[in-house]
């Protein structure tokens, strides 16, 4: 079993209420076996002037039990999806750019406003005697696809990660 999921209720709903009486399934079209879902995938999105991505299912899968992982535990995101914690973690997980842009905000204050009176006052004052070394240049976070040049994005001056 698996749950109707908010997004897909409208659509399925719609299509339900359309359907003939008596039928066993709502969406008829493609319950050939021998029916090819990734040819006519690609010249949908052909038609809609887009790029398909390489293995389409399975990024789509992959897509999905990233989305549900990060509201459900893994066990009943595997159960859903049907594959194991296992193949999950190596084949289906994934890390987003949202992931990086959620972790290089800074953390918000009790009203929801970003402000640096949250951080620790004891740290306030170390801090800014050191702002002047170091430079931030234009991202939080490294993209280490285009190599060991392009990790540090920020500088961290004489002193490095730790106080002397």
């Amino acid at each position: 079993m698996v749950p109707i999921f908010p997004e897909l209720l409208p659509y399925l709903r719609e299509v339900f209420e359309n359907a003939e009486p008596g039928n066993e399934y709502v969406i008829t079209r493609y319950g050939l076996h021998n029916l090819n879902l990734r040819t006519q995938f690609q010249r949908i999105i052909a038609k809609a002037g887009l790029k398909a991505w390489p293995k389409l299912f399975q990024n789509l899968r992959s897509t999905r039990e990233t989305e549900l992982a990060e509201t459900w535990p893994e066990h009943v995101v595997c159960a859903w999806i049907g594959n194991s914690k296992v193949v999950a973690r190596k084949h289906y997980l994934q890390v987003a750019d949202e992931h990086f842009e959620r972790a290089a905000q800074l953390p918000d204050g009790p009203d929801g406003v970003t402000s640096e009176a949250t951080q620790n006052p004891t740290q306030q004052m170390s801090e800014l005697s050191r702002k002047a070394s170091h430079t931030v240049h234009e991202s939080a976070f490294c993209d280490v696809k285009r190599g060991p040049a392009r990790l540090c994005k920020a500088s961290l001056g004489r002193i490095g990660f730790e106080p002397m």
